[in-house]
């Protein structure tokens, strides 16, 4: 499906060969929130990507403002844990991580709780200067929910992932 239409992503084949798949977010009145349409798109253009003979590598990347500013809190504000639980909520967020193929996140601007998550995902990435990281749940009263206590501690340690956790607070590039 590269090249196919898609509401929250834009996906193509690049580089010289045209054999790098991209896959930008793009929601950007909403800073590439991770809402469930967007979600099943990139599960898609995953699965399209990893299945292509002529791609040797994908590269998952958002805007200059936001790679993603983490899950949709809209869409989730009135389910209950047992609705969330019992839907499969989170199911196939972990898609990027069993993809085959080497991903590599083009992170800049915010990468904020699903959207840090997302990009922990990947296998490398890689952040230009405006890049910020952060689990900022705690902000609205949880905690990273899809991974990210465990992917977090072994990106950065455990006693940064602990004050990030705990605090809310960022980090840059």
């Amino acid at each position: 499906r590269a090249g196919a239409a898609f509401q929250y992503l834009l996906v193509q084949k690049t580089g010289a060969q045209k054999n790098v798949g991209l896959i930008q977010l793009n929601r950007p009145q909403a800073l590439n929130a991770l809402c469930e349409g967007l979600m099943a798109e990139l599960r898609q253009a995953l699965e399209a990507m990893d299945s292509d003979p002529e791609v040797g590598a994908i590269v998952l990347t958002g805007s200059q403002k936001a790679f993603a500013a983490g899950a949709d809190i809209k869409e989730m504000q009135n389910k209950t844990f047992q609705e969330c639980y019992n839907s499969g909520f989170l199911a196939g967020w972990d898609k990027v991580s069993v993809v085959r193929k080497p991903i590599i996140a083009a992170v800049n601007g915010y990468a904020l709780g699903g959207g840090c998550e997302l990009a922990m995902m990947c296998d490398i990435i890689y952040a230009g200067e405006k890049a910020q990281f952060g689990q900022p749940e705690i902000l609205l009263g949880t905690i990273p929910g899809a991974g990210g206590t465990q992917r977090l501690t072994r990106a950065v340690g455990k006693s940064l992932a602990m004050e990030m956790v705990l605090t809310g607070d960022r980090i840059s590039a």
